[in-house]
């Protein structure tokens, strides 16, 4: 490697940690904004807007799957603005129940009595989305089999955000939706190193569709940039 190329990329890096600073900045700024409507606390929260970065300049629809109330893609609408079409998808009535394959972590926690089952009526997702800037929001009500058969997002996906907790969740979620995710596309994957059944179902999706994407971790939060097959220019 040649010394201009080595300082190229040493000045990208520098450029790509400031600009993740700033995010993470940003990200806890909205976070205290948004934390009645989070389960992501102070650091989780800053790093998934702190990844938008990626995506700033690309085109395309925000889609989130699994939203309790809303306050992850409102803070999401605030840093990627108003010209965008937001699809949140959720039962909005909790949680289906966990199998064997999700892992004892999960069901142990849903037939905990201290667990809610993360039921949250749908009007806290839209108080929380008309606080953020988003002008273009369509709530999508039901469980995923039934309300993801069908779907095309407009322009394709920019930002695919999965918070669907379970194994048949997540593979409904890829099954469907992962084809339209632009070249360049951020794919978020909350409970990859929370439950088994998460993780189990990204790993199979991948192989079953031969897919040379890779799996990337930024703060601990699971990601993957499609198409991309370097780290270069990225967080």
């Amino acid at each position: 490697m040649s010394l201009m190329t080595k300082t190229s990329a040493g000045t990208k890096h520098l450029v790509h940690t400031f600009n993740d600073v700033v995010g993470l900045g940003r990200g806890v700024y909205l976070w205290r904004k948004y934390q009645d409507y989070t389960q992501l606390g102070a650091v989780g929260y800053p790093g998934n807007i702190s990844l938008l970065q990626n995506i700033r300049n690309l085109s395309g629809s925000i889609v989130e799957c699994g939203v309790w109330r809303g306050g992850m893609m409102a803070g999401i609408a605030d840093v990627l603005g108003p010209d965008r079409d937001y699809f949140l998808f959720d039962s909005f009535e909790g949680m289906p129940p966990a199998k064997d394959i999700d892992g004892a972590q999960a069901i142990d926690w849903q037939s905990s009595p201290d667990s809610d089952n993360n039921v949250a009526p749908v009007q806290f997702a839209r108080q929380a989305m008309e606080r953020s800037k988003a002008q273009r929001v369509e709530y999508v009500p039901g469980w995923f089999k039934d309300t993801l058969p069908g779907f095309e997002a407009p322009g394709g996906i920019a930002l695919l955000r999965l918070d669907a907790d379970w194994y048949e969740s997540t593979m409904q979620c890829l099954d469907y939706l992962y084809p339209q995710v632009k070249p360049g596309g951020l794919i978020i994957i909350d409970d990859y190193y929370m439950f088994d059944g998460c993780s189990k179902a990204v790993h199979e999706y991948m192989a079953r569709t031969e897919s040379l994407d890779r799996l990337r971790s930024h703060h601990r939060i699971a990601y993957i940039l499609k198409g991309v097959y370097d780290f270069r220019g990225y967080v």
